[in-house]
């Protein structure tokens, strides 16, 4: 496990986060894209993080299984937290001193445009793939 710091663009918001996986995803769903223009780049950090300048978070319910977090000064995406159990996935670009990172799981292929498409060798899991693994979880 890795152990970095993040801020949002505008700085009003830091995060450590001291448990980041290097295997990170990549989630191809209409939400993610949506949300950030591209597919969301993720590394999964545990729940043990800490954020200060929380009055500067909000949060948005995205699905039945999770929320999204952003700057409300400018704007920077800073969180995926599922529900139930608390975990964050956070923006790979966030954190400017990761090292040795891996692409390991690439979510929802099948809603993956046809105008872009990665080389790396990864697990890949369907739009059903997903929800049925979630609907245990909800």
């Amino acid at each position: 496990m890795l152990h970095s710091k993040a801020s949002c663009l505008c700085g009003a918001v830091e995060i450590t986060a001291n448990e980041i996986n290097p295997r990170f995803t990549v989630c191809h769903c209409d939400s993610c894209r949506g949300w950030g223009g591209a597919p969301f780049f993720a590394v999964q950090c545990g729940t043990n993080i800490s954020i200060t300048g929380l009055d500067k978070v909000k949060t948005y319910n995205s699905s039945s299984w999770a929320s999204r977090g952003f700057c409300t000064d400018c704007g920077t995406h800073l969180f995926f937290k599922f529900n139930d159990s608390g975990d964050y996935n956070m923006p790979v670009g966030i954190f400017k001193d990761l090292n040795g990172l891996e692409m390991d799981m690439q979510y929802f292929s099948d809603q993956r445009p046809d105008y872009y498409c990665f080389s790396n060798e990864t697990k890949e899991m369907t739009k059903a793939e997903i929800m049925a693994y979630f609907a245990k979880k909800i």
